[in-house]
């Protein structure tokens, strides 16, 4: 019986915070300033620890999630108290949702956390920010990820990571960031910054060189999670958000059939067609039409029409998909970009001329590009092609990716 209880115990608290982690911060963010993001951060931290001792001893409560905010609410209170700067109306403005959810745990307000998480989210994706510690702070109190996984997502070390999040913040504190939508006048502009944050979200899980498939698959449904809060809000729910969601419900469509049983990347031409999720396709092609209802076109929306054709069967497939990229090119000037743009000329016009693309991109410290090229030259010089494979290896960080990498090179 002990044992069973240690083991649940195990298991709820750590997804409990990874729910509720992010909530927690969110709204003591509205209480405390972004001034004071840390002590937000301690009281949600003081608080699971809490539970860890108290639910240790005396078992868990009936409804774990509403004792969390019972007890990250009463903290709260002592600090401002503490502090002196207690305030009813502060209290009663921003912590009624948690007062809420612990009397009444059957009417969750999921409307004061959504709202709160969108604030943060506007105010952490501020222009005069580094766009990595823009993720990295998106990830740490929007998302709920701690430290070592955020490090190794980005495959770098916990040290490193606690640096960044530690510059991020003193960059809020320095901006004097407050967590007021930005009005209308600048709500376009400001989200352009928060729509490229949780593209770069989703990238970390969909081409992460982590070989944690877990916190890979984790990483994309946060990044969706955070894109269905600004389409579910009014005021920012914009096309280019749906040509977001669009893109990663088709990637997404994707993200099993993408590795294999022993954790390698499977090339897109190797993927079983049948694997990929019809759910996930579906949804992409129905927030691809509501992209449509706006006047601009923007990288998303081609972004997102080239996913749509790669998770579809349709005639002249990649003749399309070259088309887009060429567009794709006229408002993104990306070495990235090149080089997919390359690949779709290998499947309309074959390898030399994709080959003689590549040479104008600038990608030499990049293993997808030498992988590219290794395939490239596999039918043309397989001296060349090994040199290419050798070099993606070198500069691959992932296991899995080398061994990938190592197969080709030895089915030369």
């Amino acid at each position: 019986m002990h044992s069973s209880f240690i083991m649940e115990l195990e298991n709820t608290l750590p997804h409990l915070f990874r729910t509720e982690y992010r909530k927690i911060v969110s709204v003591l963010c509205r209480t405390f300033g972004l001034r004071d993001v840390e002590t937000a951060e301690d009281i949600a931290s003081e608080t699971f620890l809490t539970a860890a001792q108290s639910w240790g001893i005396e078992g868990m409560p009936p409804n774990p999630t509403a004792w969390l905010y019972t007890v990250a609410r009463n903290k709260a209170i002592n600090h401002l108290k503490r502090s002196g700067v207690f305030k009813s109306q502060v209290v009663t403005s921003y912590l009624d949702g948690m007062a809420t959810q612990s009397e009444h745990p059957s009417e969750l307000p999921n409307e004061v956390f959504e709202d709160s998480q969108l604030r943060l989210m506007f105010a952490l994706c501020h222009p005069a920010i580094a766009v990595e510690m823009q993720v990295a702070l998106c990830l740490r109190l929007l998302c709920g990820f701690g430290v070592g996984e955020i490090a190794e997502a980005f495959v770098t070390d916990k040290e490193n990571i606690s640096k960044r999040l530690l510059r991020a913040k003193g960059h809020l504190r320095d901006l004097n960031a407050t967590l007021d939508m930005p009005p209308g006048s600048q709500m376009h502009a400001r989200i352009g910054a928060v729509l490229t944050t949780i593209y770069l979200v989703f990238n970390e899980g969909y081409y992460s060189n982590s070989n944690d498939s877990v916190l890979r698959k984790d990483l994309c449904l946060e990044a969706i999670r955070l894109c269905t809060m600004l389409i579910e809000c009014k005021s920012t729910n914009v096309p280019e958000a749906s040509a977001l969601m669009a893109l990663m419900c088709f990637h997404f469509s994707r993200f099993e059939s993408r590795i294999g049983t022993e954790g390698e990347l499977i090339p897109y031409d190797e993927q079983v067609v049948s694997s990929w999720n019809v759910d996930w396709i579906t949804r992409g092609g129905f927030f691809l039409q509501r992209a449509g209802r706006g006047e601009d076109v923007t990288a998303f929306h081609l972004e997102a029409a080239i996913a749509y054709y790669h998770a579809v069967p349709a005639p002249e497939k990649w003749e399309t998909i070259l088309n887009l990229y060429d567009k794709l090119l006229l408002i993104k000037q990306s070495p990235i970009v090149a080089m997919n743009r390359a690949y779709a000329l290998y499947k309309v016009a074959g390898p030399k001329d994709a080959i003689a693309a590549l040479e104008h991109v600038d990608l030499d410290d990049n293993h997808l590009y030498h992988a590219l090229l290794g395939q490239l030259w596999s039918a043309i010089e397989q001296g060349r092609a090994r040199y290419h494979f050798n070099r993606a290896i070198d500069l691959a960080q992932s296991t899995s990716v080398k061994q990938a990498l190592r197969k080709k090179l030895d089915d030369l």
